[in-house]
């Protein structure tokens, strides 16, 4: 049990003296090796790596892939023509110096990641202070974002540089304060409203148009109708006439006869009717027929 535990004693201590003075570096990073405080070796290839044990020398580890940075804050910035207006916006970068970013920058992303959000943002502020909200919303954004990159790398890249590499600049927002927002909503709103109520003024200024248009159009048409319908039943009436004068003219009894029928038409219309009359009257006589003396109505050739 001894030798067992003898062995097994000897391993850990082996183990950690392996631990100690072994360490990994990921393809997706750099590892920086520090004796006694300063930077020793920047390990750039991945595999497994030698290293003093501590505290003679410690390792830590930079990202090296391709980082984000989003726009944090909302704070409005001042246009060409004092518009206040908030915009979105994020970074494409990495770390390619790592001994630079570390002595200029801080130890981890986070640092680097703060003190770029700074830059870039008095980057943007200063850009967006010559430009208009037109300018921003139009094609020419391309411009901005290319000169605040500029402008970015101009700062990363001075007389300490950061050892960082900014990849792409771009706005992914532009808006008014809410303020400005909800005053252009409603005059937007004010706007169609006037739009709508001009419309509406002259649909019905057409529709009356429309209507009394058809109005005449009836009218004429039923005036023209009636002198049609008077017209030809002036000549209807004219021919009956004539019709009338040329069959009375050829038999006066006839024509007597007819009217009286006529007359018993007109006088006995309804069946409710009452007439008092002397039946020797001359109003009977084409109804007592020949007992009254009269001839029947016969036609002449």
């Amino acid at each position: 049990m001894n030798r067992v535990g003898f062995i097994a004693s000897s391993l850990l201590v082996l183990l950690a003296l392996a631990s100690s003075v072994l360490f990994v570096v990921d393809q997706r990073q750099f590892g920086v090796v520090y004796a006694l405080g300063q930077i020793k070796d920047v390990v750039t290839e991945p595999g497994l790596h030698f290293k003093l044990p501590p505290p003679f020398q410690n390792v830590s580890y930079i990202d090296k892939r391709l980082l984000t940075l989003d726009s944090v804050d909302a704070e409005p910035m001042l246009t060409l023509e004092k518009q206040r207006v908030v915009i979105d916006w994020y970074v494409r970068w990495r770390v390619t110096q790592p001994t630079d970013y570390i002595r200029n920058v801080g130890l981890d992303e986070k640092a680097g990641a703060s003190q770029l959000n700074r830059v870039v943002r008095n980057a943007f502020q200063e850009e967006i202070n010559k430009r208009t909200v037109k300018d921003l919303l139009s094609s020419k954004r391309e411009a901005l974002m290319a000169d605040v990159k500029r402008e970015v790398l101009q700062a990363v890249q001075g007389a300490k540089p950061w050892g960082v590499d900014v990849v792409d600049v771009r706005i992914t927002r532009v808006d008014y304060v809410e303020a400005i927002t909800d005053s252009v909503y409603k005059r937007m709103v004010a706007e169609r409203q006037r739009v709508a109520n001009e419309l509406r003024s002259t649909g019905a200024a057409e529709g009356e148009k429309i209507r009394a248009d058809a109005d005449r159009q009836r009218e004429v048409t039923v005036a023209n109708a009636y002198r049609d319908a008077q017209k030809i039943k002036g000549e209807g009436d004219a021919e009956a006439s004539r019709t009338y004068a040329e069959s009375f003219g050829k038999d006066p009894q006839f024509a007597q006869f007819y009217r009286s029928l006529d007359a018993y038409k007109a006088s006995f219309n309804k069946k409710s009717d009452v007439m008092v009359l002397d039946p020797s009257s001359e109003f009977f006589k084409t109804m007592r027929g020949s007992g009254a003396g009269v001839a029947p109505p016969t036609g002449k050739k």
